[in-house]
């Protein structure tokens, strides 16, 4: 057909051997074999790529292009029949089209669906089996019609001193040939002082490298787009991280469903956990933001599911893309420029609402995944922590309100005092008077934040990771069930701090490191969440009432002041997300 395009290639194994094939590729029954470009059955055998990699997203191209139908190529060699299959919303399989194949040389087979019946939900796959002969199918591709935009594609990476998975994800993407054909350059963004080794990465002429101070994610991408965008190029920017496992067919199944969307939008990848990699981190996000709650699952989203044994059926779209990985199409940036310089976290988050505001949706493609760090194994209680505190307010400044936002934060401090984290609640204090501030915090880039931040928790001896064998004869305690009343059980906690009384010491859990049971102990030692360490906490209630005096003042200060801090942010937005202004962050040695 005169303008078709490859929307997805079904591929039958992952690029490296330790995510599962189960992502790929069944054997419903009987013998097969299978590498990651072919399959070959056995007699009496039936497979099915209704997994996660190997259906195609029929939902979100029927509901977000106006692609009337898709045509399943197989090429086949054998004997046997081929299935093309499909589910609605509630999961339900039916056959949509089936061919038989009989020949002694390589053919192609097509079986077609229209796209008119998955507004809710659904998507499609392929089946194949045999009966008294051998059937080996190979260069399975998934076409529809339309020229699309046309707009070319590159790829824009930042990384800080990750040389090893830096270069280890770019060679990734340069192995796949097809994946590298349809990008006209890889941009590496190198904020770091250990600089990436990537001309190892076999990219060719394609590679372009920046070296830049560290800005963070947001400087890092910030300066990808930029560059994607000048001299007169308007491609789509897929923007990367460097630490991920990367699925390069995710690169091309963004670029070609980003050309055909009936109006541009953000399109991104789902986020596959990098130590349970059979595991989805969440189908589809939004932000909760007077609670400052990133990552929440939209209604109906899956949320760390075994894709071996959930099917994405249900449509669910997004507020906002993270940009592990993730598609941004030139009518974005020239629409609402680039991302606020705010170092890192919520970038991607106040970059995604800004653009659905502009009328520029995000849309999270089903099949389209990375292998990302488990968000479950990172400890909360870190550095980032004010990153996430301090722009998280900047994003509801801009993009939502405060109604609530300040009994939140006061709940926060609350139960980071009780529970011995007095880092964590100077770090959340910092945060708020840094907000108050105004976008001249924002005026370095980040650089000076991350000093004072690190420099602040370095005061408190319960940041310091260590050894579990250190501890190892504390005895452990295990925590109760959640409290049905908490306001009251932290009533009871803060009495308890004030007439100092306890429970002594306990080694505590990861997962049982509740406030609540946390809180029983004059000396805890808990488990970081990383597994690798404990972190000790041990009670200092001078240090609790300074802490809890300076929140209660910078909380009171916030009540009056958020609001005027919050016409200053929308203010000063326009300005900052310009070229010119990044470029003067760009150019600091």
């Amino acid at each position: 057909m005169i303008g078709e395009r490859t929307a997805q290639r079904t591929f039958f194994a992952p690029p490296r051997d330790r995510e599962p094939a189960e992502l790929y590729r069944e054997t419903v029954a009987g013998s097969a074999t299978a590498s990651r470009t072919a399959f070959a059955l056995e007699p009496h055998a039936r497979i099915s790529t209704n997994t996660y990699f190997g259906r195609f997203p029929a939902s979100h191209w029927q509901r977000w292009t106006d692609v009337p139908r898709v045509t399943l190529r197989v090429r086949a060699r054998g004997s046997g029949m081929l299935f093309l299959m499909a589910s609605d919303s509630l999961g339900r399989e039916r056959t949509v089209d089936s061919a038989r194949v009989h020949s002694a040389e390589s053919e192609y087979a097509e079986l077609t669906a229209e796209l008119n019946r998955f507004a809710d939900g659904g998507g499609l796959w392929m089946e194949a089996a045999t009966e008294n002969r051998r059937l080996r199918i190979d260069d399975v591709r998934w076409l529809v019609p339309g020229p699309g935009r046309g707009h070319g594609a590159v790829v824009a990476m930042c990384t800080h001193n990750r040389p090893e998975e830096c270069v280890a994800t770019l060679r990734t993407l340069a192995a796949d040939q097809e994946c590298l054909d349809a990008l006209d350059a890889v941009f590496v963004v190198d904020q770091g002082s250990d600089p990436a080794p990537v001309e190892r990465a076999g990219l060719g002429g394609k590679l372009r490298y920046v070296r830049q101070p560290n800005l963070g994610g947001a400087g890092g991408f910030a300066r990808g787009l930029s560059e994607a965008m000048t001299e007169g190029r308007r491609p789509h920017v897929v923007l990367m991280d460097d630490d991920i496992v990367l699925e390069p067919e995710t690169v091309l199944r963004l670029i070609a469903f980003a050309e055909l969307t009936v109006a541009p939008a953000i399109v991104g990848s789902q986020m596959l956990q990098l130590l349970h990699p059979h595991r989805l981190q969440v189908a589809a996000e939004y932000a909760d933001l007077p609670r400052l709650r990133a990552g929440r699952p939209v209604p109906g989203a899956f949320q760390d599911v075994d894709l071996r044994e959930h099917k994405l059926d249900l449509h669910v779209d997004g507020e906002y893309n993270a940009w592990w990985t993730c598609l941004v199409p030139p009518e974005v940036v020239e629409s609402i420029g680039l991302p606020m310089p705010m170092f890192f976290q919520w970038d991607d988050i106040e970059y995604g609402l800004r653009a659905r505001a502009a009328g520029h949706p995000s849309i999270t493609l089903a099949g389209a995944g990375v292998w990302h760090a488990d968000f479950w194994w990172k400890d909360w209680d870190d550095w980032p922590r004010y990153f996430s505190v301090r722009n998280g307010l900047i994003v509801a400044a801009l993009h939502g309100d405060f109604q609530g936002t300040a009994a939140f934060l006061a709940g926060e401090l609350a139960r980071y005092l009780v529970s011995m984290r007095y880092a964590l609640a100077a770090t959340l204090i910092l945060a708020i008077e840094d907000f108050l501030r105004g976008p001249d915090v924002l005026s370095d880039g980040g650089a000076q934040a991350v000093a004072a931040v690190r420099k602040l928790r370095l005061e408190h001896p319960e940041t310091q990771l260590r050894p579990v064998s250190s501890v190892a004869s504390t005895r452990t305690v295990r925590s109760g069930p959640e409290p049905s009343r908490p306001g009251l059980v932290m009533a009871k906690r803060i009495a308890w701090h004030l007439l100092g009384k306890s429970h002594g010491e306990a080694a505590v859990s990861a997962r049982d490191s509740e406030w609540w049971h946390v809180a029983l102990f004059d000396r805890a030692v808990v488990t970081d969440p990383s597994q690798e360490g404990v972190k000790i906490r041990q009670r200092d209630r001078a240090l609790a009432r300074k802490l809890a005096t300076e929140g209660a003042k910078v909380l009171l200060r916030f009540r009056k002041e958020a609001e005027q801090a919050a016409d200053q942010y929308r203010a000063a937005l326009p300005h900052m997300t310009t070229k010119d202004s990044w470029a003067q962050h760009f150019n600091k040695s």
